[in-house]
């Protein structure tokens, strides 16, 4: 289709009022995602501070303490004593050896005839592994030759018995203290002294710490740690006055809403960002998936409203708290748009969504999860209601996607299968309960509200027009039964199209079933309402019939507003003519104006507006190619598809579906969905011979032929007969469809007053 370039004031308007609705959305969104509140709350303390008052919790909270949970998983991790590994056997003859070593230095130093005492002690002073004092060097030195002796020999052996005992760094203090014990008592107590001075300075931890182990089982402890929580009641004192403020009460105060705190100028970035990351999506998405949402203010504004109340919602829901956030009925605003816009749209918005919930929860992906499944599932099985207990089961399935998100995110041995479990199982169902319930009532009243505010057609709506008791429908049956037919047909074949190419099918039904209301007013100035008698406008003058015929248009928008039908519905009797001209009214007017008379074709055309939707222009062609197909009655298929092909060409080359949208793909199913549904509806009949009584002496047996043929009408009889009757009277040898075009054809052929705007009159 060429689209229409020049800017309309209505599109003019819609476009100015989208860009005020994604602006208003915009500085919202920026708000609540960096609003800090920092004029709502009255205190403002840090830890080491003193408080001036008593400061009282404001409602009860129970929220999980991360002072709280750091303290106990460091109690765990200090109670892990230090891990060692026992190298004592090594160490202990590595001791003994180096004993053995030393005693034989010292006896050296001992023997030396030639040195003096003073490098004799020096040389006992410069043993690092003794570390001895000047006393203790001397004291060494005065040993008789036979004392030296068994300290020589009663050193390693006494090492070694100590050093067979476990000794740490933090134990061999006490185990030096306790050498002399291990000595014999064989020696005397000069050559004990000297052995107990040697042994404490040779002996060694032999169990080592193992720093890595040590780590790791106390990070193991500290991990098994669950989380641990604070329960403030309503109107406990949280901190006293004159008490100094500590980091758990900075973390209480926070928690229940009464800390102020500073403004950061990073939180307005962070919002700006997600914000326009989050425009940017949703308009390429939408533009993608269903670019008629963005020209269409009615769904805009639901799109807007919705919005709106879920950000509202999602700030005050979405906090710290153990059960709020799951309350939030997410699922409520995506269904509610899936009923008031489209299923499509609200899979884009939940995405959008998700990253706002996940944005709002601080990274709690359970929650995001939680919400957005809910979401999606109960739109999906709302679909296009048609039924107020749909909502129902939505709700349901809502509360059961919230148990299984629950189950798979949530289900440990720490959380619901220990004392209490059953007290949170039973918490859980009730808030999935009443997340579903909650969910459905809101959607149902959502439904009702904004579908009125903003006069959206819904299915329900729909549904109840559908109806053959609405009194305009009972009008139209019992007033004029043709048109009543005439709808009926028109009805399938739009929503059969409509289907096809993806439009509103239901939509495209119900709308047929009103667009010829109009003629319930004056039913007998339409052909397919005269059963017998002249046609009225063999009395009337060519101007006078086709404001007749148009009047229907005006009178069915009277008929529609008395009768309060959806605006939508009014759209397909305005625009199911659109803008054509009662071409067989203007062709006889042209015909019989004297030389000179000027015809105006505007008397002669339709108000429109031309169809501006899928499914209205698929009513104009329907009820084009329904009616004439009905008066040529084309005897092969091919005349049928030649038939409807023209007009439905003419409708394009004429412009009147440039603002509707339709693609020459759209319409080239159309034609053979026409074709389908057309052949099936008038497809060419068998003549059958008359039948005659046996007792009949009348008949005559001759060969094959049993019956008498039926004479012709009198040329008489025909002649008493309106144009209209006339045609009819002749229709069982239609002629096929001349190139000179639709009017022509009808004209020479049959001279039936076709008007091939698409009604016979």
């Amino acid at each position: 289709m060429v689209p229409n370039t020049q800017v309309s004031p209505n599109r003019w308007f819609n476009h100015t009022l989208m860009i005020g609705m994604v602006g208003s959305v915009s500085i919202l969104l920026i708000g609540l995602l960096a609003w800090q509140s920092p004029f709502s709350r009255q205190i403002k303390l840090d830890v080491g501070q003193i408080s001036p008052n008593d400061i009282v919790s404001p409602s009860e909270i129970r929220y999980e303490s991360k002072i709280l949970t750091e303290q106990a998983r460091e109690r765990a991790a200090q109670a892990v004593p230090d891990q060692y590994d026992s190298t004592e056997g090594r160490v202990r003859r590595q001791q003994v050896s180096r004993a053995r070593e030393i005693l034989e230095f010292i006896s050296l130093v001992r023997n030396d005839a030639f040195a003096t005492t003073e490098l004799k002690t020096d040389y006992l002073l410069a043993i690092t592994d003794l570390a001895l004092t000047p006393e203790a060097a001397l004291q060494i030195q005065s040993l008789s030759p036979a004392d030296w002796v068994a300290v020589v020999e009663e050193s390693p052996q006494a090492l070694d018995r100590v050093m067979r005992d476990e000794i740490r760094e933090s134990t061999l203090p006490s185990t030096q203290r306790r050498v002399p014990s291990l000595i014999s008592a064989d020696l005397d107590e000069a050559a004990g002294l000297v052995t107990a001075t040697l042994v404490r300075a040779l002996i060694r931890p032999n169990s080592l710490p193992n720093q890595n182990r040590t780590a790791e089982l106390r990070a193991n402890a500290s991990k098994d740690v669950p989380a641990q929580y604070n329960v403030l009641q309503q109107g406990e004192t949280i901190i006293r006055a004159g008490d100094r403020v500590g980091a758990d009460d900075v973390e209480a105060l926070t928690q229940v809403g009464l800390l102020q705190q500073k403004w950061d100028w990073w939180m307005l970035v962070r919002a700006v960002a997600l914000t326009i990351i989050l425009l940017v999506f949703v308009i390429l998405a939408l533009y993608q998936v269903r670019p008629s949402t963005l020209h269409n203010y009615q769904e805009l504004a639901v799109l807007v409203v919705v919005t709106i109340v879920g950000l509202l919602a999602a700030k005050f829901m979405i906090v710290a708290n153990d059960w709020l956030p799951y309350l939030y009925p997410l699922a409520a605003l995506g269904m509610l748009i899936t009923v008031l816009v489209d299923l499509r749209v609200t899979f884009v918005w939940t995405i959008a969504f998700a990253l706002v919930v996940q944005y709002l929860a601080g990274n709690n992906g359970v929650v995001t999860v939680y919400a957005c499944m809910g979401t999606l599932l109960g739109a999906l099985l709302l679909g296009r209601v048609e039924r107020l207990s749909a909502f129902l089961w939505a709700g349901l399935a809502v509360a059961v996607s919230n148990l299984m998100v629950l189950l798979a995110f949530h289900t440990t041995s720490s959380e619901w299968l220990t004392s209490g479990s059953m007290t949170k199982l039973m918490q859980a169902l009730l808030m999935v309960a009443l997340n579903g319930g909650l969910s459905a009532s809101v959607a149902l009243l959502g439904y009702f509200i904004l579908g009125n505010l903003f006069n959206i057609t819904t299915s329900l709506q729909l549904t109840e027009l559908s109806r053959p008791t609405h009194p305009l429908l009972r009008q139209l049956l019992l007033k004029a039964s043709g048109t009543y037919h005439h709808t009926i047909l028109v009805s399938n074949l739009a929503e059969r199209a409509a289907a096809a190419i993806g439009a509103d099918a239901y939509l495209a039904r119900v709308g047929a079933y009103y667009h010829d209301i109009g003629k319930t007013l004056r039913p007998y100035f339409f052909t397919e309402n005269i059963s017998d008698g002249p046609s009225p406008h063999d009395k009337l003058d060519p101007l006078t019939s086709a404001q007749i015929i148009i009047s229907h248009v005006r009178d069915g928008i009277d008929l529609a507003q008395k009768y309060h039908l959806p605006e939508r519905i009014q759209d397909f009797i305005r625009e199911h003519h659109g803008r054509t001209v009662t071409q067989y009214f203007l062709t006889t007017a042209l015909r019989q104006a004297v030389e000179g008379e000027q015809i105006n074709e505007e008397d002669f055309r339709y108000p429109g507006p031309s169809p501006r939707s899928k499914e209205t222009a698929i009513l104009m062609l329907a009820d084009t190619c329904e009616a004439a197909v009905r008066a040529i009655r084309p005897a092969t298929r091919e005349e049928l598809a030649r038939l409807v092909y023209r007009l439905i060409d003419e409708r394009v080359d004429q412009g009147e579906l440039n603002e509707s949208d339709l693609t020459f793909k759209d319409l080239q199913t159309i034609k053979e969905v026409f074709l389908q549904v057309l052949q099936g509806v008038h497809h060419p009949r068998i003549t059958y011979p008359e039948s005659i009584k046996p007792s009949d002496k009348n008949a005559k047996v001759e060969g094959n032929s049993s019956v008498k043929p039926k004479e012709p009408m009198p040329d008489k009889v025909m002649a008493d007969k309106g144009p209209s009757q006339r045609v009819m009277a002749n229709t069982t040898a239609p002629e096929p469809v001349t190139p000179g075009g639709i009017e022509e054809s009808i004209n020479l052929v049959s001279l039936k007053p076709f008007d091939p705007t698409g009604h016979l009159m």
